[in-house]
């Protein structure tokens, strides 16, 4: 197993995956989300509920005085965050673990908003791991915070699949 630069790990085996399970393996670096970060996501997806696009129209009208990131976006930050902290070694003389997949999302929670040009990062957990045929599947715990605030963002448990 090998050590990343924000306490991370990059594992090449199930057994060493195992390992991981219950301990939190490393915090992401902030990352701050603009305007125009939202904007390129609404116009991406579609989503163009005045919350997120309408600078003015929030200010005067949301609770929040600003737009805010849509819940999906933060969600679409996850690979981004927890790659800097987690990673399968799936090319090293040692690695027995050949590709990984996403599996998918489980126990998402919005639980407070994220206002533009605030900044966010992404503290993992590795949660379960479970044997699969022919490699194994396990769920990494992302909780996504927000700097200066007490309550996290969002939190999801996002499930992955690994072939050996």
């Amino acid at each position: 197993m090998t050590d990343t630069s924000r306490g991370g790990a990059t594992v090449s085996t199930i057994a060493e995956l195992e390992q991981l399970v219950g301990q939190e393996i490393g915090v992401s670096s902030w990352l701050t989300v603009d305007q125009q970060t939202i904007d390129l996501f609404a116009q991406t997806t579609g989503d163009h509920q005045w919350i997120h696009v309408d600078p003015e129209r929030a200010a005067r009208e949301s609770p929040f005085r600003s737009t805010i990131a849509h819940g999906f976006l933060i969600l679409a930050l996850a690979p981004r965050l927890t790659f800097e902290v987690f990673g399968l070694d799936e090319t090293g003389a040692a690695s027995e673990i050949q590709f990984g997949v996403n599996y998918g999302l489980d126990k998402v929670r919005f639980i407070s908003p994220l206002p533009v040009n605030a900044s966010i990062r992404g503290r993992v957990t590795v949660a379960s791991v479970e044997s699969e045929p022919n490699g194994a599947k396990f769920t990494l715990r992302l909780t996504f915070e927000r700097q200066g605030a007490d309550r996290p963002v969002a939190i999801a448990d996002w499930l992955q699949r690994v072939f050996t």
